[in-house]
């Protein structure tokens, strides 16, 4: 993968595309517990594409990429299933990035969350190559800051913070062409709720700003939503990366690592709003929704009208 060398572009060379495209890898094989592979169909199911395209947006629906399949081993050296995770990876890089270059917004339809690394290190390319700012929301009941040596389980979703920061094998930190693909002010993290006590130590000293769960009992999520969003222009490429276990399992129970005390849904949907708001919102992932775990597709239906929200759905206009 050739480098791209930073651009010069100016600031007003920096529309959000209105032509979404939809991008599935149906894996769960940086997980584990089985079933975040058939998340991308339970999006599909719940009419994902339909709900946009009410809203007056342009969606292509690239289908699924392929990968090698779950193989279900134990850790070796810290990792499970890192050869696979490093082809899913790469596939899902070049795929986000190829749709970043057609000047496509792409929504990223997991699968587990270790598959963030490759498009998150797409984004983060295609930004190094504009010269344009990137800002990362990582919506998540759980920092995801581990490393090999930290790790309790070896499951790579427990690390795509991590590596994307530089910390884990070449193969994933490097997919950008460059190593980090993200400094720590790039990233802010909201709705954490659980992280490992090795992990803890290791976000402390990179200096993520990580809006906790008490922070958002404490101030709001409105208060919340502000300071996160607070230095946005029109320079920013906005990234979100959704995983459904940001939410309270009592809304979305359809994940495999649920968290009690997660937002409700009406904070949920103040969320997205106000990231809408922004009009900077350039690309997406939605993570770790398991249709197998779930009750009639509820957390599928919730991620759409979520994610309509993300995209300008409210009560009124604004």
């Amino acid at each position: 993968m050739p480098l791209d060398p930073p651009g010069d572009h100016d600031k007003s060379d920096f529309p959000v595309p209105t032509t979404i495209s939809l991008i599935g890898a149906p894996t769960d094989v940086g997980a584990g517990t089985r079933g975040a592979s058939m998340g991308p169909e339970a999006m599909r199911v719940a009419d994902l594409a339909g709900a946009l395209t009410g809203q007056g947006l342009t969606i292509i629906d690239c289908g699924n990429l392929q990968g090698p399949p779950n193989p279900g081993a134990p850790s070796t050296d810290g990792y499970r299933h890192l050869a696979e995770v490093i082809e899913w990876n790469r596939a899902i890089h070049d795929a986000v990035h190829a749709e970043l270059a057609a000047d496509r917004l792409p929504i990223f339809l997991g699968g587990d969350h270790s598959l963030a690394i490759g498009s998150i290190s797409a984004v983060a390319r295609h930004c190094r190559a504009r010269g344009q700012l990137l800002r990362i929301l990582w919506l998540d009941a759980h920092a995801d800051f581990n490393t090999n040596e930290l790790t309790p389980s070896g499951n790579i979703h427990g690390m795509p913070v991590a590596c994307l920061a530089g910390h884990g094998p070449d193969a994933l930190t490097s997919l950008a062409g460059f190593r980090p693909a993200i400094g720590p002010g790039t990233i802010q993290q909201i709705g954490i709720r659980s992280i490992d006590a090795g992990e803890k130590r290791l976000v402390h000293q990179q200096g993520i700003t990580i809006h906790d769960m008490r922070r958002i009992d404490e101030l709001g999520m409105r208060q919340v939503m502000a300071d996160a969003l607070a230095d946005l222009d029109a320079d920013t490429h906005l990234h979100v990366s959704f995983d459904v276990d940001f939410l309270d399992p009592d809304v979305a129970p359809g994940v495999g690592t649920t968290v009690r005390g997660g937002p409700t849904y009406r904070e949920a949907q103040l969320c997205m709003e106000m990231i809408a708001d922004t009009g900077r919102l350039s690309s997406l992932d939605v993570m770790e929704l398991s249709p197998a775990l779930d009750v009639r597709n509820q957390t599928a239906l919730v991620a759409v009208d979520l994610i309509s929200s993300l995209f300008g759905k409210s009560v009124l206009a604004r």
